[in-house]
């Protein structure tokens, strides 16, 4: 017997997949990413599937069918896609250097900070807190500095 039951995933082959045509997939696709993305809804905690079916005019099954279809994910999965995106962002501009990760979560859409964690190890592999020091230890103002520590003889602890 297994120790953790774990058992291999199997790709299901939902039937209302197939039941909507590749072109009304393509539109609905575009809709999606216009709402989604150039709106910034994935900011809006309270943006579910369910709202976005709502501003479609659609149920949740087609929004459903289209994002698994269309971007290989969930709708969970691809709203924080673009959340951790744009965390990734905040987390390495100076502007923000100085907020937490609790208010970089909200700031991008995530409801608590356990989510944030966990969606972006699951996309970085590594933390947000790892993620911000590794890029600000690289940034080439941080470079610079060191340079001309080393040039002057200062040592630093790294």
């Amino acid at each position: 017997m297994a120790k953790y039951n774990i058992t291999e995933r199997k790709e299901k082959e939902a039937a209302y997949r197939s039941l909507v045509s590749p072109k009304l997939m393509d539109e609905m696709k575009e809709k999606i990413l216009n709402i989604i993305v150039m709106q910034k809804k994935y900011k809006d905690k309270d943006y579910s599937a369910k709202k976005l079916a709502e501003d479609l005019g659609t149920n949740t099954r087609y929004i459903s069918a289209v994002v698994n279809v269309r971007f290989h994910m969930n709708y969970t999965s691809f709203v924080n896609k673009f959340r951790i995106e744009e965390a990734m962002t905040i987390l390495v501009d100076k502007r923000y250097k100085d907020l937490k990760m609790e208010e970089v979560s909200d700031m991008v859409g995530f409801s608590n900070r356990q989510s944030f964690y966990a969606s972006f190890y699951k996309i970085m592999n590594m933390t947000p807190r790892e993620y911000r020091l590794l890029h600000q230890a690289h940034h080439p103002a941080v470079m610079a500095q060191r340079f001309k520590k080393s040039v002057k003889g200062e040592s630093e602890i790294v």
